[in-house]
């Protein structure tokens, strides 16, 4: 019995070779165009710039943790909800209130809502949120010149917050 041997000849290396290298360049060229596409990550354009607010930004939320407001935050029905109270549980009335929904890790679906107060010290708007992990920040200006600002992080399931 004979064994033959089959020899792989100039051509047929540069085809397998170029086959090989052809699709890890494919593979990185897919890779870098999402990457380009997606979020970059970015926070704020100079760390060292945004940091010259730090103390500004500390004193500020002293002076909110002064007030002694209490607020609750919800999310479900498609129904966004914050409720404003102040230090003897009295609901704060006749307030702007603006939220800001962000996702973590894109800019592709923010949004920005302005509250209705439904009744006094609550404020609500209707927003569908896709189910997922949401950041909101509620900034709340009351009739008396006093302002609030607060940052919640929620997750969407179905539609309603968990």
């Amino acid at each position: 019995m004979s064994v033959r041997v089959k020899t792989i000849a100039g051509r047929q290396v540069f085809a397998i070779m170029a086959t090989f290298f052809g699709i890890i360049i494919a593979v990185n060229a897919t890779l870098a165009v999402f990457a380009m596409r997606s979020w970059t990550g970015l926070v704020v354009e100079n760390g060292y710039v945004a940091s010259q607010g730090f103390n500004r930004d500390l004193a500020e939320a002293r002076r909110q943790a002064q007030l002694g407001w209490r607020e609750s935050f919800d999310y479900a029905g498609g129904k966004l909800t914050l409720v404003l109270r102040d230090a003897q549980s009295r609901p704060i009335g006749r307030a702007t209130v603006a939220v800001t929904l962000q996702r973590p890790s894109t800019d592709r679906e923010d949004r920005q809502l302005t509250l209705i107060e439904t009744s006094p010290g609550s404020y609500e708007s209707a927003v569908a949120l896709q189910p997922g992990l949401w950041d909101a920040e509620a900034i709340a200006h009351a009739a008396t010149g006093e302002s609030l600002r607060r940052l919640y992080r929620f997750q969407v399931r179905g539609g309603d917050a968990q």
